[in-house]
């Protein structure tokens, strides 16, 4: 059954192929060590089969890319770290009825619950917010924990109405912005996009079992 992000938080997560995309015939994309981002060409081959590679061809076409650099190693390895910010996880995940396990999966990949982490592209805090998305979601303070949970659990909270509450699409589009997925029509053809979905789904299956018992 497809998972959705529902105003009732269960749900499982499924429809692993379509992290390879599925459809898309011979997808090649090549990351280019040390930067932040990697050109994504589009080619249609003769047989009308479309393909995406790293390397310019003739006929080829830039489509481009939204990747986010990985987070820096965080500063904060203490193991009460994890539960240090149970209570602004339950809080927003009630308000916007975000599951509070997907919560703490994005938390844990995103910056392993530091919250003095930023990263090269400047995202910054436990749920690393660049400063234009926490501006939208009112976030004055991108280092205050509670500001950044509410902000980052209020955009899962845009991003899974506006993709339906797909929740591998919501996830898809915190990583590389709702642009890209819908550019792509589904979970964009960038390597650290679709490992970010792996690990994050990964978290929260695991988050799911440990509160289950």
């Amino acid at each position: 059954m497809k998972p959705e992000l529902e105003p009732s938080p269960p749900l499982l997560p499924s429809r692993w192929s379509r992290l390879w995309l599925a459809g898309i015939g011979g997808l090649a994309v090549a990351l280019f060590a040390g930067t932040g981002r990697a050109d994504i060409y589009k080619q249609v081959g003769a047989d009308g089969v479309i393909s995406f590679t790293s390397t310019p061809s003739h006929g080829s076409k830039l489509v481009a890319a939204e990747r986010r650099a990985p987070v820096f190693m965080p500063s904060d390895d203490s193991p009460e770290r994890f539960s240090r910010y149970d209570e602004y996880i339950r809080q927003a995940a009630t308000l916007y009825q975000i599951p509070e396990e997907l919560v703490r999966a994005v938390i844990r990949v995103e910056s392993d619950f530091d919250p003095r982490a930023v990263s090269p592209a400047n995202a910054r805090g436990l749920m690393q917010l660049v400063p234009e998305t926490a501006e939208r979601m009112m976030v004055s303070d991108s280092f205050d924990p509670r500001q950044n949970i509410f902000g980052g659990v209020r955009y899962l909270r845009v991003l899974a109405n506006l993709f339906n509450g797909d929740i591998e699409l919501t996830i898809a589009a915190y990583n590389a912005g709702e642009n890209a997925v819908m550019r792509f029509g589904g979970i964009p053809p960038y390597q650290e996009t679709q490992e970010y979905v792996v690990k994050v789904l990964g978290n929260y299956r695991q988050y799911r079992k440990q509160a289950a018992l």
